[in-house]
């Protein structure tokens, strides 16, 4: 009787974890799509000087990511599961390719110094986020309040052309999006141990695919402001 109950026990319990390793994969998978589409346009010529010589393509690649999470995000519950894996690995994919400039800027070394440093962060705050006791839900407002305020300030800077500015700007960046992080993680892990077995497939695919998103946006802005500051470290 005692190891039918360990068995189901067990059962729910991998059912729960499905959630959570749907998240990770298919955040993996966003990150990889958007490697190996930045990294391969890099060493096109041709695309480089199309790109980055018609700023109206330029503007159509970053509406595009808009629409695309926007889309995402707002009507994942209306979408069918082919259509909202073809959204993610769209928008991976358009973001590899305005992001092709970082792999022609900075060092193969501070690329991989960056990337090293981000994935240790993300998986600092990705991990307290998962254990913590603490209710992060008050600090999600305070958060979007400072990324309202750190945009603005990127926008002036824009104008000011402040290197210091610019440094603090990617030092909150980076404390930011850790905070972003930990608050994000605990929001999946809560829906995990809440719904995660009593999930259907395609809802395991849909929710899998919007937390990916948002842990996947966490972690690549990390990353860029990380880069910012290794790259600009490595000019001095």
């Amino acid at each position: 009787m005692n190891n039918s109950k360990d068995v189901i026990l067990h059962d729910v319990k991998i059912r729960e974890n499905v959630l959570l390793r749907n998240v990770y994969l298919w955040m993996i998978a966003g990150l990889l799509v958007t490697t190996a589409v930045s990294f391969a346009l890099s060493r096109s010529l041709s695309f480089i000087q199309f790109f980055y010589s018609n700023p109206m393509v330029m503007i159509g690649a970053f509406i595009a990511q808009l629409v695309l999470v926007m889309a995402l995000s707002g009507r994942i519950e209306r979408l069918r599961t082919g259509s909202a894996i073809a959204l993610f690995i769209a928008y991976s994919a358009v973001t590899g390719m305005t992001l092709t400039s970082i792999f022609i800027i900075y060092a193969q070394t501070t690329l991989v110094l960056a990337f090293i440093s981000a994935a240790s962060v993300f998986a600092a705050g990705a991990i307290y986020g998962a254990v913590t006791k603490k209710d992060l839900r008050g600090i999600g407002g305070y958060l979007s309040m400072a990324l309202i305020g750190m945009l603005v300030a990127l926008l002036i800077n824009m104008f000011l052309g402040s290197s210091a500015l610019d440094l603090l700007i990617s030092a909150v960046g980076v404390l930011l999006f850790t905070g972003l992080t930990a608050w994000d993680s605990q929001k999946i892990a809560d829906m995990n141990r809440s719904y995660g077995s009593m999930m259907t497939n395609e809802e395991l695919t849909k929710i899998g695919i919007l937390g990916a998103l948002d842990l996947y946006l966490d972690f690549l802005n990390i990353f860029l402001y990380l880069l910012r500051i290794f790259g600009r470290s490595s000019d001095n």
